[in-house]
């Protein structure tokens, strides 16, 4: 399970803070006459989800003021209800609104993508793992792949020198699929080659490598090409999945489907705060 360290997510947060509020501050905070006298919030659930992005939130508010008490009610990858409690706040009323936009931006955008994620999750088999891509939202990789997890999903690839993934602009760069895949055996590295039609996929039958990647194919195409590869590699599908068609690509025995909806078009996750 990935764990993001808080040094992390204090550098993250910091730098949405500062987005917020450079380079004067709050002007309509500062002109409430009550801004210092201590409240109590609540962060309040819009809708039926599955909570992540806790401690960014929580950072949110520590990093204004580190004598704010944030208590949350759930813990991140847990269902909440619409109309439910997530977290506790109380402090001085000024620091509270300060953080508030920054905090939620970061809980909701987390928690659409791990309520998003499960509901891919939900439409496929127990053999079926749903993965997510590196296409993600700039500098915000960690923590979208971890709200995958905690939506039930599993991490592709974190980023380039991670693993070996052989794709169709590598094989028309260099014209050889074979060349490629014996010097990339050569590393040591775990490899993954996407295969676009049954002739790429006679190429490299044979070769001990990990995963093939099977590429926006035809359910028809898709089970052939599964039956030559006779569970010697671990398989995966990507390529225009979505919540109407999982189901059926899981139920041709693929061990993952690479959905990059989870991260790159997740509906932000609706939740508010109240004084």
């Amino acid at each position: 399970m990935l764990k993001i360290n808080q040094k992390y997510i204090n550098s993250v947060v910091k730098k949405a803070l500062s987005e917020d509020l450079y380079p004067k501050g709050d002007l309509t905070t500062n002109l409430l006459l009550s801004k210092n006298k201590v409240i109590k919030a609540k962060i309040i659930s819009k809708q039926n989800g599955i909570i992540s992005g806790l401690d960014f939130c929580k950072t949110a508010f520590k990093l204004i003021d580190k004598e704010v008490i944030f208590n949350k009610k759930i813990n991140d990858g847990k269902k909440v209800k619409k109309n439910k409690v997530i977290a506790e706040i109380k402090g001085k009323t000024r620091n509270i609104l300060i953080a508030e936009r920054t905090a939620l931006n970061f809980l909701n955008h987390s928690s659409g993508i791990s309520t998003l994620t499960n509901k891919f999750v939900k439409k496929v088999g127990k053999k079926t793992k749903i993965c997510c891509t590196r296409k993600t939202t700039p500098n915000l990789r960690l923590l979208e792949k971890y709200a995958v997890q905690k939506g039930g999903g599993f991490n592709h690839r974190f980023n380039l020198s991670d693993e070996i993934l052989i794709k169709e602009n590598h094989i028309n760069s260099d014209k050889s699929l074979k060349n490629l895949l014996t010097k990339a055996i050569k590393t040591k590295k775990i490899i993954t080659v996407e295969v676009e039609n049954i002739n790429q996929l006679k190429q490299i039958l044979g070769y001990k490598f990990k995963r093939i990647l099977f590429d926006n194919m035809s359910i028809k195409l898709l089970r052939k090409c599964l039956k030559l590869c006779k569970s010697r590699y671990e398989t995966e599908y990507s390529g225009n999945a979505n919540l109407k068609n999982i189901s059926q690509i899981s139920q041709t025995g693929v061990n993952r489907i690479s959905v990059g909806s989870i991260t790159h078009s997740s509906q932000s996750f609706d939740a508010t705060l109240l004084i």
